[in-house]
């Protein structure tokens, strides 16, 4: 069995960035954890994730019961199940042995947990208090999770497919400035409708601007790799991933200028700067939102909404920023269609000077 330290379970599992409150408040235990569950047993990440649920529905159990001692542990059993959600993908991460399903099976028990949680602890404050205000909010708590977990994936589709678009108009660039031009009306006019943007395109001798951003030069292959002395070269792929980083954001960082610098400084310190994501909204329903319960229900009420008005705050940010990144997309769309159409006329003048 392989013996991993701790350094290598950080350096191994930790991702590039993650929620403050994984950053903070999960991932130093949780790696602690994972060293000993990885040198010391053979769990699998199936199993942590079974595990996780268990814990989550005693949780439910604990809320339901009502009484401030149940409110204090089931927050405590509600964070520790969480901490194991996050084992499990770090083990796979840190032993190679996730799988698709195990993937599935995560997504799918992390809304089970969070559905029968609302449940019990809004269930249990109305047989405490009687007051059906609870019952309303139980609709209000599920409706937040299903929008945030019905929008993230939806927001990722529209993403990935711009960068789809601007890896294909970047190599309908290349093969242009190869003498192929078979295609390049059709990715001119289809691009004319979708969500996506490029900045610089060119070929060796001369470039094309793109959007007026930084510079990207098309090579003449689309590869990772380079003969050996030389450079390597970026493909099409890694190339519009850069620009929809800055050519399409750069509407939203000209109403914000600040923004840029706050999120390096966050990303120096492992968090992104969606800074109340699903994950922030569920810990402050079921952790923070029961133990100032021990107080006063009403309190819990009042956390349970800022919650949801924090998470609603950044969700519609980012929806902001998806709108105006489209925005820049129709104005760097008309570049790009300009740009292939002058590629394709100034290869024909070629072609015409040559056979004259």
């Amino acid at each position: 069995m392989s013996t991993f330290t701790l350094a290598e379970v950080r350096e191994q599992t930790y991702k590039p960035r993650d929620s403050w409150w994984t950053v903070w408040l999960v991932d130093p235990l949780a790696s602690r954890l994972v060293t000993v569950t990885a040198n010391r047993t053979s769990i699998t990440p199936n199993q942590l994730t079974f595990a996780a649920l268990s814990l989550g529905l005693l949780a439910a159990v604990c809320f339901f019961l009502g009484d401030w001692y149940w409110l204090v542990t089931g927050a405590l059993l509600f964070h520790l199940s969480f901490v194991l959600d996050c084992m499990d993908g770090k083990i796979a991460r840190l032993k190679g042995n996730g799988s698709v399903f195990g993937s599935w099976l995560d997504y799918v028990f992390d809304r089970i947990r969070v559905l029968i949680c609302a449940m019990a602890l809004m269930g249990g404050q109305f047989l405490q208090t009687e007051n059906p205000v609870f019952l309303w909010f139980l609709l209000a708590i599920v409706f937040t999770d299903m929008f945030r977990y019905l929008n993230s994936p939806q927001m990722a589709k529209v993403r990935s497919a711009m960068r789809r678009h601007i890896a294909q108009a970047i190599r309908e660039v290349e093969e242009t400035s190869e003498g192929d031009t078979s295609g390049v009306r059709r990715a001119a006019g289809s691009f004319g409708r979708d969500d996506s943007g490029a900045e610089h395109l060119g070929d060796d001798d001369a470039s094309v601007s793109i959007g007026g951003s930084e510079r990207v030069n098309a090579p003449a292959a689309d590869t990772h790799y380079a003969e050996p002395g030389q450079v390597d070269r970026p493909t099409a792929a890694s190339k519009a991933k850069a620009i929809q980083s800055t050519a399409l954001q750069k509407g939203f960082d000209r109403r914000f200028p600040w923004y840029r610098h706050m999120r390096d400084t966050l990303r120096a310190n492992r968090i992104r700067p969606h800074l109340f994501s699903g994950i922030e909204y569920q810990m402050g329903v079921f952790i923070v939102a029961p133990l100032v319960g021990v107080l006063s229900p009403t309190g819990m009420l009042v956390t349970i909404a800022a919650s949801a008005v924090f998470m609603f705050a950044f969700e519609l940010l980012i929806i902001y920023k998806l709108w105006l990144s489209t925005r820049e997309f129709s104005r760097v769309t008309r570049d790009i269609n300009t740009a292939l159409a002058a590629l394709e006329r100034r290869q024909q003048e070629q072609q015409g000077a040559e056979i004259s």
